[in-house]
C-alpha cells in the first residue's frame, strides 16, 4: 500500500468535489449564516440585557425581534447546510463506487489475481462509506470555520484589538492545534485499523466459503480462535482511538473554558483602564462563549478523520494503481482468420511459466493442448485473451499482435470458458446473458442444447428463471461447467478457448460435450486445453506442454 500524507489524501479527495462545486458553495454560505445566527442569539441577548439594565440605550423590542428571526433562521439554515452536504457526500460516494468498479475492471485480471477478495469488498463498502464523514462533515465545516473565525475576530476586535487577538488564539488552538496534536498522537492507528478490518472481512469470507470443510475436519474451534484474535486486535485499535478521541474532547472543553476566562479577565482589565466600556466586557465575552461551534466541529473530527483518511488512502490505492495491461483503442478493426504464438516467454514475477513457446492455430480447426497441471496450459489461453502481456515473443490473431488489436474487438472475437465457472446469485437465464445481454430465448435454448444442459434446466421448477444461489452453490460442478460452456456458445465468437471443459464431467457427459464441440468443427476455431487424453480425440492437432515448453 502506498502511504500518503493526510494533506495529500485530503487534496485528492477534495479534487473529486469539482462536479458539485455549486452545491458546496451553497452549503458553505448556508452554514456560515447559520453559525452567525447561532452566535448572534447570545450577542443580541447581551445587548438586550444592557438595554434592560439601562447601561446601553438599545431598542429592546427590536432586539427581541432579531432574536426570534435568528432563532428561526438558524434552524432552516442548518437544515439547508446539512441537506447540501449530504447530497454532495452521497452523490460522491456513488461516483466513487462507480470509479472504483471501473478501476477494478481495468486492473483485472493481472493486478487482482491473488488479491484478498474480502479486503477488496471492505474497500468498496465500508472504506468508501467512511468518506461520507469527510465530504459531509469536513470540507464545508473547515471553510465555514475559517470564514466565521475571521468574522468573529473582526467583530470582537472592534471593541479592542487585544480582545480580537485573544479570540484568534482561542480559535486557532481549538480548531487547529488540538486536532493536529490528536492526529499526531493517533499516528498510524487509523490505517492499521482499516487494514485489520479488511483482513478480518477476508477471513470471514473464507470461513463462510469453507464452512463444510471446517465442520468435516473439526477445525471450527481453531477457526473461531483465529477469528477472535483478529477481532480482539481490531477492538484494541478502536479502543485506543476512542480513548484519544475522549481526551481530545476533554482538552477542547478545557481550552474553551480557559479562553472564555482569559477573555473576561482581559476585557475587565481594559474596562478598568478605561479602554472599553461595560459593553466591551459583556459583548466580547458573550460572543466568544457562543462562537466555538465551527471550530469545535473541526476539533471533534481530529480522531475520526484518521480513520477516514486511512480509508481514503486505501480507495486511492485502487484508483491510482496502473493496470499491467492497458486497453487498446483507435486501431483498425481486425477480422479473425487464424491465431498463433511465436517464441513466447512469460513469467509470473521471477517464476518462468512459458519458455520459447510457438504454435499455429489454423482457422476452423480444433487444436488440443495437453499437459500436467501447472505446466502453463491455462496461462497460454490468457495470453491469447491478452489478460497479461508477454515478456518475449508475440501472440497474434490474423497475423496481428494482440497488443495492436482494439481490446473490444479482441473480446468480441474470442469466447473463453474457465476451469471454474463463476455464477452470480441470479437466474440461470441472466447468468447465461453475461455472454450476450440481448440474447433471445431461442438463442439461450440453442446454446444450452449444444452444451447438453437444456434438458436439465427444463426439469427445474422455474426453468431458465431458476435462481442458482450464491456462487451457483445449488448446482453441481458438472452443471456449472456446462452452463459455462453454454455461455461460450452463446457469445458466438469465431475463436473459442476452452480450459478443461470436461474436467467435472463423467465419461458419458464428456462424450456428449465432445460430440457438441465436434459439430462446431468447420464453423469455429477452437483451442481445447485438458490433461485428459480422452478429451483430445476430437482435436485436429495436439500440442503437449511440459515444464513451460511446447512440443
Amino acid at each position: 500500500m502506498k502511504k500518503r500524507s493526510n494533506i495529500t489524501v485530503m487534496a485528492k479527495l477534495i479534487g473529486l468535489v469539482r462536479p458539485l462545486t455549486g452545491y458546496m458553495i451553497l452549503a458553505i454560505f448556508l452554514g456560515l449564516l447559520g453559525h452567525l445566527c447561532a452566535s448572534l442569539l447570545t450577542v443580541f441577548g447581551g445587548y438586550a440585557l444592557l438595554g434592560i439594565a439601562g447601561v446601553y440605550k438599545v431598542p429592546t423590542g427590536f432586539v427581541f425581534t432579531l432574536l426570534l428571526v435568528c432563532a428561526f433562521a438558524r434552524g432552516f439554515l442548518r437544515y439547508g447546510e446539512q441537506s447540501c452536504n449530504h447530497f454532495i457526500a452521497f452523490k460522491l460516494l456513488a461516483l466513487l463506487r462507480n470509479r472504483v468498479f471501473f478501476a477494478l475492471r481495468k486492473l483485472s485480471p493481472a493486478k487482482l489475481e491473488g488479491r484478498d477478495r474480502g479486503d477488496l469488498i471492505a474497500v468498496i463498502t465500508s472504506d468508501i462509506e467512511l468518506l461520507e464523514v469527510f465530504y459531509a462533515h469536513t470540507i464545508s465545516p473547515a471553510v465555514i470555520a475559517f470564514l466565521f473565525t475571521v468574522t468573529a475576530c473582526v467583530f470582537i476586535g472592534s471593541f479592542h484589538p487585544l480582545l480580537g487577538v485573544v479570540a484568534l488564539v482561542a480559535y486557532l488552538t481549538v480548531g487547529l492545534l488540538v486536532p493536529f496534536l490528536l492526529s499526531k498522537a493517533n499516528g498510524d492507528n487509523g490505517l492499521r485499523f482499516r487494514e485489520r478490518s479488511g483482513a478480518l472481512s477476508g477471513f470471514v469470507l473464507d470461513s463462510l466459503r469453507g464452512l463444510s470443510e471446517t465442520i468435516q475436519y473439526g477445525q471450527g474451534a481453531e477457526r473461531l480462535r483465529r477469528m477472535n484474535e483478529q477481532t480482539d486486535a481490531l477492538a484494541e485499535d478502536e479502543a485506543r482511538m476512542k480513548r484519544l478521541a475522549g481526551r481530545g474532547t476533554a482538552v477542547t472543553g478545557a481550552v474553551i473554558l480557559t479562553a472564555d476566562l482569559v477573555m473576561l479577565v482581559c476585557a475587565s482589565f481594559l474596562y478598568q483602564g478605561g479602554a472599553v466600556g461595560f459593553d466591551g466586557v459583556l459583548i466580547p465575552t458573550f460572543a466568544l462563549m457562543s462562537s466555538f461551534g465551527p471550530v469545535v466541529a473541526l476539533a471533534n473530527l481530529g480522531s475520526t478523520l484518521q480513520n477516514t483518511f486511512a480509508a481514503g488512502n486505501r480507495v486511492l490505492d485502487i484508483l491510482e494503481e496502473k493496470p499491467q495491461v492497458e486497453e487498446v483503442t483507435g486501431k483498425e478493426q481486425v477480422t479473425f482468420r487464424d491465431a498463433g504464438a511465436e517464441q513466447v516467454t512469460f513469467s509470473y514475477g521471477s517464476e518462468t511459466i512459458l519458455s520459447d513457446v510457438s504454435c499455429k492455430i489454423p482457422a476452423n480447426t480444433v487444436t488440443g493442448i495437453i499437459g500436467k497441471s501447472g505446466s502453463g496450459k491455462s496461462t497460454l489461453l490468457k495470453l491469447f485473451l491478452r489478460f497479461f502481456e508477454v515478456k518475449q515473443g508475440e501472440i497474434k490473431i490474423s497475423g496481428v499482435p494482440v497488443a495492436d488489436i482494439n481490446t473490444s474487438d479482441l473480446r468480441a472475437m474470442e469466447s473463453y470458458m474457465t476451469q471454474e465457472t463463476s455464477l452470480f446469485h441470479d437466474s440461470i437465464a441472466n447468468n447465461l446473458k453475461v455472454a450476450k445481454p440481448d440474447a433471445t430465448e431461442e438463442e439461450l435454448t440453442a446454446a444450452c442444447k449444444k452444451a447438453s444442459i437444456h434438458d436439465f434446466i427444463m426439469s427445474l421448477p422455474e426453468g431458465y428463471d431458476t435462481e442458482v444461489g450464491e456462487l451457483g452453490d445449488t448446482l453441481s460442478g458438472g452443471e456449472r461447467q456446462r452452463i459455462g460452456l453454454a455461455r461460450a456458445f452463446l457469445h458466438d465468437a469465431p475463436f473459442i478457448l476452452l480450459d478443461e471443459p470436461t474436467s467435472n464431467l463423467d465419461s458419458l457427459n464428456e462424450a456428449v460435450i465432445l460430440q457438441s464441440l465436434a459439430k462446431e468443427r468447420g464453423k469455429k476455431t477452437m483451442v481445447l486445453v485438458s490433461h485428459r487424453p480422452s478429451t483430445m480425440r476430437i482435436a485436429d492437432q495436439v500440442y503437449s506442454v511440459e515444464n513451460g515448453r511446447m512440443s
